[in-house]
């Protein structure tokens, strides 16, 4: 799964130990809507999926 820059920088704000389950929801989340690439817009709706306030 692809990931650009800025989705990356956001994706390093979350805890290091949490970080690898957030990638993996993320993309799961993106390629269920058949999504190839995270972007922040992806990544923000990710979050907002899953109900994190970060």
């Amino acid at each position: 799964m692809e990931w650009t820059t800025e989705a990356e920088a956001r994706l390093k704000e979350i805890p290091f130990f949490v970080r690898p389950a957030a990638r993996k929801k993320i993309e799961k989340f993106a390629q269920t809507a058949g999504i190839a690439q995270i972007t922040v817009e992806i990544y923000e709706q990710a979050k907002q999926q899953f109900g994190s306030k970060n």
